[in-house]
């Protein structure tokens, strides 16, 4: 009964109600731009509402989360421009049902499918928060490495046709990814002698030039494309549609609560191993998966939204951030005074469920506001090329500036929109290259610290053969590996072949 009242506490103060509405309509509209990611939108308002009454200020900052984290699908669908790295997975196939007439659809689906992950996601935060906090807590250093080579591991599903090239492409984003200062030495690093190549490679910087900017170069080239008209008389997807993809989303929820509760793992790591995972198992997808299948839209868009839950288990539970949003609301917890840990459920209840209860309404608002809109938004796909290319230009240029205000960044983006459009011409995939990115400082900093616990390479390495999650990760890397070969390729055509 106590956690009911706890619940009902938005409804008590139905001022809450209205701030998670303007959070989530906020978040919805920042996420969708490039550049402008939920992290940046909660920071700010952590200094303009640490005046403010704790409740207000957390119902304003959750619904701004959960929005902006949706929001990254719209950009990702109409511009192929992920608008936030957790929305990478959603342009391999958004984009393409776009190019078909289908973005009324695909923002649809995208809508409905952040809903239901938002909602599984809150309901495992609501009831097993202490267990899966207990299983992130024995992840070691080791088991994070591995973490990050499984999601190398990835770059076969992600647009590739080769393994080779997709390793490569990745590994090119693994030593972009090393730029800038040493963060165990302070050393400078690939930098020559340039200041601004200290703050390194920013990942979304390098995400709007890779997608966005080569896109919009390859567009330049291909003068004859007709206009798509879009059909947007269809948004809502039926019950049937929903029942369908009722297995993938289960599925996709569950990695994404799982990799949400990693710390320092987050909704962008959960929507690309949820997209792989996805092409590996759906069979007979209606259409192949990169060229607009609604399976590739689903399962990343649940894993990203399902990954907020997961984030908010180790940050309450244990006081540790699950990821880049939940280390600034960790922060917005201690500037109002209070303590995030395994204490919190016994002195502050109130607070764990006024939470649980903020993200639902926020899941609900979400319904609302990422429906409403969509026809005035598909509009942009069928906007003459003369208009829509120079708009791509300055919203990617905008969207890189506003990171850290820098011009250099801007920079950043229009050299990666330069190697993204050698890459696509040369049929390298640009995805990997992101994923090595957004992997790099995963890889390394793991790396080192294993070698450092172990005193040696060769002890790390010993060490993986004594943990039960080092062995299920080796394990999947092997297979993911193995599926992905040119061997089991041909043997599983001539088994195809020969049962047809």
């Amino acid at each position: 009964m106590e956690a009911l009242q706890y619940l009902l506490i938005p409804f008590q103060e139905p001022i809450l109600i209205l701030y998670v509405a303007l959070g989530c309509f906020a978040g919805v509209y920042v996420g969708a731009i490039p550049g402008l990611s939920a992290t940046m939108a909660v920071s700010l308002l952590v200094s303009f509402t640490f005046g403010w009454e704790t409740h207000a200020a957390l119902a304003l900052m959750i619904g701004i989360f959960v929005g902006a984290v949706y929001g990254g699908s719209r950009s990702a669908i109409l511009l192929n421009i992920p608008g936030a790295p957790a929305a990478v997975a959603t342009a391999l196939d958004g984009y393409p049902m776009a190019q078909k007439g289908k973005a009324g659809e695909a923002m649809g689906i995208a809508t409905t499918q952040s809903v239901y992950g938002t909602l599984i996601g809150i309901l495992v935060l609501a009831l097993f928060a202490p267990i899966i906090s207990k299983f992130a807590l024995k992840f070691s250093s080791v088991d994070y490495l591995l973490l990050g080579f499984m999601g190398m591991m990835m770059v076969g599903s992600l647009g590739c046709k080769s393994l080779f090239r997709g390793l490569l492409a990745a590994a090119l984003g693994v030593l972009l990814g090393t730029v800038g200062m040493d963060s165990m030495t302070a050393t400078p690093r690939f930098t020559f002698g340039l200041v601004y190549l200290h703050t390194g490679v920013d990942y979304v910087v390098a995400m709007i030039g890779l997608f966005g900017v080569s896109e919009a170069l390859i567009q330049i080239t291909k003068k004859d494309v007709a206009m798509v008209k879009q059909k947007v008389d269809k948004i809502l997807p039926s019950f049937s549609t929903a029942k369908k993809y009722f297995g993938l989303t289960l599925r996709s929820s569950v990695i994404g609560v799982l990799v949400g509760a990693l710390p320092g793992a987050g909704g962008d790591v959960a929507a690309l191993l949820s997209y792989d995972t996805a092409k590996r198992t759906v069979k007979n997808p209606e259409v192949p998966f990169g060229e607009g299948a609604v399976e590739g839209l689903v399962a990343p868009e649940t894993a990203n939204n399902a990954a907020i839950g997961g984030a908010f288990i180790p940050m309450l539970t244990l006081g540790i951030p699950g990821d880049s949003v939940t280390a600034v609301l960790l922060a917005a917890l201690m500037i109002h005074g209070l303590k995030p840990g395994p204490n919190l459920m016994t002195t502050s209840p109130d607070l764990f469920y006024l939470i649980v209860s903020c993200l639902v309404l926020a899941a609900l608002f979400l319904v609302v506001f990422g429906l409403t809109g969509v026809k005035l938004f598909t509009k942009i796909v069928e906007i003459p090329k003369a208009i829509l290319l120079p708009l791509i230009f300055i919203l990617s240029a905008v969207g890189s500036f506003a990171i850290k205000n820098s011009l250099f960044d801007v920079f950043w983006m229009f050299g990666f929109g330069i190697l993204g459009y050698f890459m696509k011409r040369f049929d390298y995939p640009v995805a990997p290259c992101v994923l090595g990115i957004i992997l790099s400082g995963l890889l390394e900093e793991n790396f080192r610290r294993g070698v450092m616990l172990h005193n040696s390479i060769g002890g790390m390495i010993l060490s993986m053969f004594h943990s039960p999650i080092s062995i299920v990760l080796l394990a999947l890397i092997i297979i993911m590996f193995a599926t992905q070969t040119k061997a089991y390729k041909n043997w599983r055509a001539r088994r195809d072949a020969k049962t047809m």
